[in-house]
């Protein structure tokens, strides 16, 4: 059932949301995943939506008991998977320990595209990079 196979996925101009659950089903499967250029993933939806709904998860709760929610595009990405995944289980959290995500390219690696992306998108939408950016990223 492992595959131990390391795949590279450029989020560059995918959809959030379609792309963490395209990734969450391989990690299941055993691969090893690295996502580049996170914050360049983009959410659909009009601007205010977007910010209010992340917003809202950003201020939910305690700030001294949590939750958190992170405030950097590729943690943002990481926990947007952990939400598709069922982390309370060993096989969730193996498979959460197989998926690197990282902001731009850093080792100038040749990723593949999957899912829906910018081109195929005729609706309003923003950038992770912009959406982490009004939740206090100073990327």
């Amino acid at each position: 059932m492992e595959n131990k196979t390391k795949t590279v996925i450029d989020a560059e101009g995918a959809v959030l949301g379609r792309l963490a659950s395209i990734i969450a089903k391989r990690l299941l499967l055993g691969e090893e995943i690295i996502v580049i250029n996170a914050e360049k993933a983009i959410v659909t939806g009009s601007k205010e939506r977007i910010l209010e709904r992340f917003k809202a998860k950003r201020e939910r709760g305690d700030p001294i008991k949590g939750p958190f929610y992170p405030v950097r595009p590729d943690k943002v990405f990481k926990r947007v998977v952990r939400g598709m995944l069922p982390r309370k289980k060993a096989k969730g959290r193996e498979a959460l320990k197989r998926l690197k995500v990282y902001i731009n390219n850093p080792e100038n690696l040749k990723g593949e595209k999957v899912g829906k992306t910018i081109d195929d998108i005729k609706c309003k939408f923003m950038y992770l990079g912009e959406i982490c950016k009004h939740l206090g990223w100073k990327g």
